[in-house]
């Protein structure tokens, strides 16, 4: 018989009157069942966020540093059995889902150390006639109790980029996991009640999506962060104008390969890099490599070498260790990345490799000559889909880049350091990833996008000081 699986209110295990099932997308086979909260628990949850903001705000560093770093211990601790959980509810292979908890490791870690060394600045006032004996002292505060909306595709690392910086910072926090990926978020919530965070700092609610609007409007929770879809991402911060709301949102992220990358080892390795990355979780990655463009002079033997890597990406069960790619996270997420490529086809596009789905696997997928008027062209396809295109020199290139509703990352493939500036320079994303692919992210590092990408930055520190405000605190008639 499948258990039940308990929430987490103000910190403490609960149950609701209803569940829902999670099921693991390679073999639709039953996972889990999850209790979800009534409408009186997620008011007790969000009461309890809110009274504990002075509390929590006022909480010593080492306290927040010690359950941070517990936090990561922990999570080192249960690898294999958190990487399993990861796989049967996202369908990731499991190498990868490995990987993410890696990962969650060291975004707890970089928080403990952040939290630990979060020390303000100091403003010498003086420095006109009427500053005279005066000092300033600046330090941030949270602004509130976070509302944290974590998707499907990260199930444990989007979440920890979420629920670290706020007990870094000492802000409460509610968090919404995915409803397809919720079991994750849990397993955190066992490890955080291990710690002695205050009553109320966090809760772990798998509410419907349905519901999040009331949490959104909740005056409450003066801080949005929300990873997902531009689309609701948008819709959020339409209709709460006067709160906090940071935004991760999606991507069709490019890979540039210059007229200077030519060697064959050059072109094998960007090849590689590209096949990779635009299958690794199935495509669903907001900086997976969507579009590839290469200079003509180069496009030929490129177009080859990435046909023949991303062939031989293995897929199939993502629990088998040799699997690369495993299905998406359910049918009808590789019916609407089918349906995207028989569009792609129907007014031109050619096909390379892959173009088949088996239930909610679609197999790696190279298109060429893809027409402007393809959804694959302009949307993002969050699937294991890839289109090539010839462009002449570093102008039209980075012209090709820019020409998107997006603004994730980019890669692009130089090895001219001035054309590495000038791409920093000139194209519109939140970050530049010069000799590999747009897929690359360094955890404390920020992250996050412009244009239809999104606003704010995720990367511990940065996702810190958009949890906090400057307060300022001004001292007079001092001898300096």
């Amino acid at each position: 018989m499948t258990t039940t699986h308990e929430f987490w209110l103000a910190g403490r295990r609960a149950s609701g009157e209803a569940e829902f099932e999670v099921r693991h997308p390679h073999d639709d086979s039953l996972v889990a069942k999850v209790s979800v909260p009534t409408d009186a628990q997620v008011e007790e949850a969000v009461a309890a966020a809110a009274a504990a903001v002075p509390v929590f705000a006022a909480t010593p560093a080492h306290q927040r540093a010690g359950a941070l770093d517990h936090v990561a211990k922990r999570l080192a601790e249960r690898t294999e059995e958190i990487a399993r959980l990861i796989t049967a509810e996202n369908g990731k292979p499991i190498k990868w889902a490995r990987g993410e908890v890696g990962r969650a490791v060291s975004v707890f870690r970089w928080a403990a150390e952040e939290a630990r060394r979060t020390n303000g600045e100091t403003l010498r006032l003086d420095t006109d006639p009427g500053g005279t004996g005066r000092y300033a002292i600046v330090r941030r505060f949270p602004r509130g109790a976070v509302l944290g909306i974590a998707p499907f595709n990260f199930p444990l690392n989007l979440v920890a980029h979420k629920v670290a910086p706020a007990i870094a910072v000492g802000a409460p926090i509610i968090l919404k996991p995915a409803p397809a990926t919720p079991l994750s978020a849990l397993v955190l919530g066992e490890i955080l009640a291990e710690t002695d965070l205050p009553a109320g700092s966090w809760s772990v609610l798998p509410v419907e999506n349905a519901e999040m609007p009331a949490l959104v409007q909740d005056t409450r929770l003066p801080v949005i962060s929300f990873t997902g879809s531009d689309r609701v991402g948008y819709q959020i911060m339409d209709s709460v104008p006067r709160k906090h709301v940071t935004l991760e949102l999606g991507g069709n992220a490019a890979a540039v390969v210059l007229a200077d990358w030519n060697s064959e080892a050059d072109l094998d390795w960007a090849a590689g890099r590209i096949a990779l990355f635009a299958n690794y979780q199935g495509g669903q990655s907001c900086i997976s490599v969507q579009r590839v463009i290469a200079d003509a002079s180069v496009y030929d033997r490129l177009v080859e070498k990435v046909v023949a890597k991303v062939g031989a990406q293995v897929t199939g069960d993502p629990y088998d260790e040799a699997t690369d790619v495993g299905p998406l996270v359910d049918r009808k997420a590789a019916e609407r990345v089918e349906s995207w490529v028989e569009d792609a086809v129907a007014k031109g596009a050619k096909v390379l490799t892959g173009g088949s789905r088996d239930g909610a696997a679609y197999a790696p997928t190279v298109l060429a000559e893809l027409p402007a008027d393809a959804i694959l062209a302009t949307a993002e396809v969050f699937g294991p889909v890839l289109s090539l295109h010839r462009v002449e020199g570093t102008e039209e290139a980075f012209a090709a880049v820019n020409d998107s509703a997006f603004g994730l990352q980019a890669g692009v493939f130089t090895h001219d350091v001035q054309t590495a500036f000038r791409a920093h320079r000139e194209l519109e994303v939140g970050g530049v990833i010069i000799g590999d692919a747009p897929s690359y992210r360094a955890d404390q590092m920020p992250y996050g996008g412009v244009k239809d990408s999104g606003v704010g930055r995720e990367g511990v520190r940065y996702a810190m000081d958009d949890f906090t405000f400057e307060k300022v605190l001004v001292l007079t008639g001092l001898d300096l």
